[in-house]
């Protein structure tokens, strides 16, 4: 009779899942930054704070896209600051051309 369960061992799955988890890291640093761009355009006010979250994560977690994250979070608030702009010149919550 066997009281303990046995020890598992590493397989091939537990190293897919690690490396899933690195695309999901590499792929929240393209996305920040996809939306970080995408923010200066349209939907400033949601696309801003998606995309400094995204670079935030990808960053703690460890991408190996550091450069692409980094860019993510500067885009995201530079997008916060064009609608403080905007909010500023015209005193409403959106801006258009």
């Amino acid at each position: 009779m066997q009281l303990t369960a046995p020890a598992k061992r590493t397989t091939d799955t537990d190293r897919a899942t690690r490396r899933t988890g690195i695309h999901d890291t590499d792929g929240m640093a393209v996305a920040s930054f996809v939306l970080g761009l995408l923010g200066l355009l349209v939907l400033n006010v949601f696309l801003g704070p998606v995309a400094i979250a995204l670079a935030s994560i990808a960053l703690w977690r460890g991408t190996a896209r550091r450069g692409r994250a980094l860019l993510g979070l500067a885009l995201g608030v530079a997008d916060l600051l064009v609608l403080v702009a905007f909010m500023s010149a015209d005193n409403t919550m959106s801006w258009s051309l």
